[in-house]
Formats: C-alpha cells, sequence, structure tokens
C-alpha cells in the first residue's frame, strides 16, 4: 500500500515494503564496497564504513534527488591514497572537510548547472568505463587471501554460487515482485551456503566490520598555511570528483525514473556529508552509481529507501557484525557484476556506423580514461575539452560571407555563422579591402559577435580599412552584441548603422 509522506518524498507517494526491502539490499551491497574502498585508500574498514553511513543518511535526506544512493567510493579512494601515506589519517579527515566546504561553495554559486555542458558521447563513456570497473574490481573475489586465483573446488563452488545469484536476479522479476530479486538472491545464496556448511568465501574475509557509533572527531592538526598548501590540492580534486560522480549519476537516474533531480541542492548535500563524514571518522565519498542502481532497480523511489540502508549498515556495524561477515561473497559478485551488466549502454554500441566519428572517438577515450586510469573526474573532463574542440572547429567552418555592391556604390558582406575564436581567420580573409570602395557595410543579421577574438578581428578590419580611407559600418547587431561593442569602444573604432530590425538608434564609437 502506499502513503503519502512529505517528509521523505515532496511529490512522491512513498511505498513503504518496496523502500524498505531496498534499502536492506542497498545496505548488504554497501559492506563489501566501503570495505574494499577503506583498504585501497590505506585506512580501518571501519573508516569506510562510518562514510558510507554518514554520506548516505545525509544525502538522502537532504540531498537533491531521490533514491540516489552516496557512500564512500573507489574514485575518492584512489586520490587519498597518496595523502595517506605521506601525512596519515588525520590529513585525510581534514581533506575531507575541506572538500565538503568546496562541494557547499559549488552548490550556493549554482555550480551544478555545468554539468549540462556535459556532453551525451562523454556520459555514455563515462558509464560505460564505470561499468566494466565494477565488473573488473568483482575479479578480486575470485583470488584466494594470498592473492592466487582460486582453482578445482573452491572455484566451482565460488563460480555456480555467482551465476545462481545472477540467475535469480534475471529471472525472478517474470515470476514475482513481491521481493526485491537482488535480496532475494542474497538469501537464497546465504541459506544455501548455511545450511549445507558450504566453504566458501564471506564479508567477514575481507575484513571485520565490528564496531561502535561513528565517533565525532576535529583532527588535530595545525591550522596554517602550510596545512592548507597540503590538504588543498587534495581536496579539490576530492570535491571535483565527488560533483562529478554524483551529478553524472543523479542524470542517469533522472533518465531511468524519468523524473528530475536538482543538482545544486545535490552539491550542498554532497558538501555537508563530507563535513560530517570527516567530524565523524569517515574517509569522505559521493554518490555511488552501482548502489543506486540496485536501489532504483529495486523500484525505490523516495527518500525513505536510502535513509533505511544507512541506517541498516550502521545496525550491521555496531549489533549485526557476527551476521552479516558470514554472508557469502558470491551473492554479493553476482549481484555487482548484474549491476555492471545493467549499468553499461549497451545501446551505445549501436552507435558506431550511425553518429559522427568525433563522438564515437570522445566516447571511446572517456570509457578508456575511466577503465585504465580510474579517475573519472579527468575522463570527464578530457571528454569535455574534446567534444568542444571538435565544436568549435566545426562553426569555424560555417561562417561564409554574402557580397554585393548596392546602387550607391556601397559593398555589402553579409556575414552568417557565429565570429569567435576560431572563426576570427576565416573572417579576415573574407574581405577584399584593397579593391572595396571607400563605404562598406558588415551585415551580422545572420551572425553574432561572441568574445574578445572577434572583437579583435573587427577592429584588425577597420584599421586596414581606415588606413586606406575607407568607413566600415556594422549593421543589424543585436543587443548583447552592440554592448560587447560598446564595452569594447576603447580599442575598436567603428560605426554602428540605425537597425529597425532591432530598433537600435545610431552610435558611432569613433
Amino acid at each position: 500500500m502506499k502513503y503519502s509522506l512529505a517528509l521523505f518524498d515532496f511529490k512522491q507517494q512513498v511505498n513503504y515494503k518496496t523502500e524498505i526491502l531496498s534499502g536492506l539490499t542497498v545496505a548488504l551491497a554497501l559492506v563489501p564496497e566501503a570495505v574494499a574502498f577503506a583498504l585501497i585508500a590505506g585506512l580501518s574498514p571501519l573508516t569506510g564504513l562510518y562514510a558510507a553511513f554518514m554520506m548516505g543518511l545525509v544525502t538522502s535526506i537532504i540531498g537533491g534527488r531521490p533514491g540516489m544512493i552516496s557512500g564512500a567510493t573507489g574514485a575518492v579512494a584512489v586520490v587519498l591514497v597518496t595523502l595517506v601515506k605521506s601525512h596519515g589519517i588525520e590529513y585525510i579527515y581534514a581533506t575531507v572537510i575541506l572538500a565538503g566546504l568546496i562541494q557547499i561553495g559549488a552548490g550556493l554559486f549554482k555550480l551544478g548547472k555545468l554539468i549540462r555542458l556535459v556532453p551525451h558521447p562523454v556520459i555514455f563513456g563515462f558509464v560505460n568505463g564505470l561499468a566494466i570497473i565494477i565488473f573488473m574490481a568483482q575479479l578480486d573475489q575470485f583470488k584466494n587471501a594470498s592473492g592466487h586465483w582460486l582453482t578445482g573446488g573452491q572455484l566451482y563452488i565460488f563460480l555456480g554460487l555467482v551465476l545462481l545469484t545472477m540467475l535469480i536476479i534475471w529471472r525472478l522479476p517474470k515470476i514475482t515482485k513481491l521481493l526485491p530479486a537482488s535480496l532475494a538472491a542474497i538469501l537464497v545464496i546465504f541459506s544455501l551456503v548455511t545450511f549445507f556448511h558450504i566453504d566458501t568465501k564471506t564479508v567477514g574475509d575481507l575484513a571485520s566490520i565490528k564496531g561502535g557509533f561513528p565517533p565525532f572527531h576535529i583532527p588535530p592538526i595545525s591550522l596554517n598555511w602550510q596545512t592548507l598548501l597540503i590538504v588543498l590540492p587534495y581536496a579539490s580534486i576530492v570535491a571535483g570528483v565527488g560533483l562529478i560522480e554524483s551529478l553524472l549519476t543523479l542524470n542517469i537516474v533522472d533518465e531511468m525514473t524519468e523524473t528530475r533531480g536538482r543538482g545544486n541542492k545535490e552539491a550542498i548535500a554532497q558538501g555537508i556529508a563530507n563535513i560530517l563524514s570527516g567530524l565523524f571518522s569517515g574517509m569522505g565519498g559521493c554518490a555511488m552509481i552501482g548502489q543506486s542502481l540496485i536501489n532504483v532497480s529495486n523500484g525505490a523511489r523516495a527518500r525513505l529507501s536510502g535513509i533505511f540502508a544507512s541506517i541498516m549498515l550502521l545496525i550491521f556495524v555496531m549489533f549485526g557484525s557476527a551476521l552479516i561477515e558470514k554472508v557469502p561473497m558470491a551473492a554479493l559478485t553476482g549481484l555487482m557484476i548484474m549491476v555492471s551488466i545493467g549499468t553499461f549502454e549497451w545501446a551505445s554500441l549501436r552507435t558506431f556506423n550511425k553518429m559522427p566519428k568525433s563522438d564515437i572517438f570522445v566516447m571511446v577515450i572517456v570509457t578508456l580514461v575511466t577503465i585504465f586510469l580510474h579517475n573519472l573526474a579527468l575522463a570527464v573532463a578530457i571528454g569535455v575539452i574534446i567534444s568542444a574542440l571538435v565544436f568549435s572547429w566545426d562553426n569555424a567552418k560555417r561562417i561564409r560571407a554574402r557580397k554585393f555592391t548596392d546602387e550607391n556604390g556601397v559593398k555589402h558582406y553579409q556575414i552568417y555563422g557565429p565570429l569567435f575564436f576560431a572563426s576570427a581567420t576565416a573572417f579576415n580573409e573574407k574581405f577584399d579591402i584593397l579593391n572595396d570602395p571607400n563605404e562598406v557595410i558588415i551585415d551580422f543579421a545572420e551572425s553574432r559577435v561572441v568574445d574578445m577574438s572577434a572583437i579583435e578581428a573587427l577592429n584588425k578590419i577597420t584599421e586596414r580599412y581606415h588606413k586606406l580611407g575607407k568607413t566600415v559600418h556594422l549593421r543589424h547587431l543585436s543587443p548583447d552584441c552592440r554592448l560587447l561593442l560598446q564595452n569594447a569602444q576603447a580599442i575598436i573604432d567603428v560605426n554602428i548603422l540605425e537597425d529597425p530590425t532591432y530598433k537600435v538608434l545610431a552610435d558611432e564609437l569613433s
């Protein structure tokens, strides 16, 4: 039965059963991930678990995307590895707190809207790379404590349990939806292993998760310029990686649920969560695409699932560690493999022969950088830069000029396409200055003056005409273009003709 619950979701009906069961599944999936990421960073497993609890709870309550799950992530862990080795854990807490402040600033200044600048091929590449990373991370579970691949009976048992988990997750939704397929798979595998005393890897083989409530802890480090210089570079990267991964995950969840999240609100929530994570002995984190997809795929749409998952995670740590440590890793491995399969944008493979080659190139580059460098922020930045350069080049080629001389002997240049840094050179080549008459009109009805390079291009053209005693007029400038030129009148000397289209008065800048 569905009930209205304004506290957890302002516009949706909350299905308690779905939210709670999905939250429980997410909590179980969070445990090995948080432990693994903490170990990657060289930290205690509890540091990752405390971060998962605090990040998940805060962002579920005040975040901009109900149903999205946050926690300790590999992207953040990779950034912190070097700092842990060089300065120790206290600097990690300080870094996470400062990263949170940066993220709050990004949200307050509404920088979340910049995610709109990320092209679709970049998102495809990001998602596909992340899906492959999730899959590759599961391969480590096929190794023993010594780091060698499982062999013989151990391998067959583990592989069989993984495949059974995947089969249940795939088939059960077609039979019944009374219980989330992922949770049902975990319970079935747990029951089989327990009842038949099957010898296989469990969560407890990773590390002990037993602990208490996250202790409040102010990092005992010197608050001076030297400390800031040490912490700031890492904090900036953590903040950037966290925001990029969170906002891209928000967009993916938006598409899956056909709703719209609030990016700036999520950025502020991520910042507050990271600050509290650093103050309560956590390693920080951001949105987790794998757990978010588990949650959304189970039908959860409200805040309750994330809140319940975080609380259950803390309960596992404080009271249920002995039970959770017995959960077979095969069940969680199978679950995450299914997540990676569901995360991968299989439709993107069909675009290889249909989309522009530049888009395919961007998608492949972003995927490869994500996989091999594990640096999501760098992958997205590279993709955006390449896309921007391709866009600029394509638009630079579009500028052209239609030329004619009227009955009064005035030469007209009707410009088509935007005038900006990439098209400035081609623009200058359109004019026949030596052979033009004494009066020239440059018509921008189908063009725009965009940036400083465009202003400089106009300045050079007018100077060349003026040296020969010829007059240049600009016509059909839009109001924003006129304002741009008026602000630059100290460096450019042109006449702007009366323009009936835009209803502007004659204005001579000389």
